[in-house]
């Protein structure tokens, strides 16, 4: 079933409070690497909550018209992890909060018609201002797990977790990569991964699918054991 922009709204509500909760740690434990290769918990902290204001900024323009952009470059973007990286625990943790609070505020207030204003990602897409809670449901859901402080894909809601699935296949089938058929036995679901050489089915739960298609740690095994394609991490 196609997700709606309820269902987005909900697993965002879920996916921040999962997120906020996991990253109320003190200095050391946010010191501490995260599962993501290069950066601590605390460069996935200041990531999160960037982003959060940079949705904010595309609020902003659904709510008024005026081209806010997401980041005014990916220099700048890169620039504010790394500044969040640097900040005492306390004053970081104080800007997930504050940030959060803000988009909430924010996209509760818009009416309908600006929910289908046009806005412009960081990625160049154009696309109505209610696609942002599923950008924002992604962002947290996923990147709670990356903290490594124990979260899972199976923490997360089956259908949170197929319309994952069904958004990463959709922009993995553009670029290069093995050829994937990975059936979830939990619940039925299959999905068609066009690529290189010969297909490897894939079979197991819905949350391992998941996880082996975002390029995170999983327990899947190709048939006969042997070693599943490397996918790259995405998001």
């Amino acid at each position: 079933m196609p997700r709606t922009f309820d269902d987005a709204r909900r697993w965002a509500r879920l996916g921040t409070d999962l997120f906020t909760g996991a990253a109320a740690l003190d200095a050391a434990g946010l010191d501490a690497p995260s599962t993501l290769p290069g950066w601590s918990r605390k460069h996935l902290v200041a990531h999160v909550a960037a982003n959060a204001d940079a949705l904010g900024n595309l609020v902003h323009w659904a709510a008024t018209g005026e081209r806010t952009p997401m980041y005014s470059s990916p220099q700048e973007r890169a620039a504010g992890i790394e500044r969040g990286a640097g900040m005492p625990a306390a004053e970081l943790t104080a800007w997930l909060r504050r940030s959060t609070a803000e988009l909430a505020a924010s996209t509760a207030a818009l009416t309908d018609t600006q929910w289908q204003s046009p806005v412009v990602t960081a990625q160049g897409r154009t696309v109505p201002a209610d696609e942002l809670p599923w950008m924002r449901s992604r962002e947290v859901c996923v990147h709670a797990i990356d903290l490594g402080t124990g979260i899972t894909f199976a923490d997360l809601p089956d259908d949170f977790l197929a319309a994952l699935c069904d958004d990463v296949v959709g922009k993995r089938a553009q670029e290069p990569g093995p050829a994937l058929l990975l059936e979830a036995t939990d619940t039925g679901a299959s999905w068609k991964l066009p690529g290189e050489g010969e297909q490897t089915v894939l079979a197991g739960p819905l949350h391992e699918i998941t996880a082996c298609l975002t390029g995170r740690a999983h327990a899947l095994t190709s048939p006969g054991g042997g070693s599943v394609p490397a996918l790259a991490r995405w998001l």
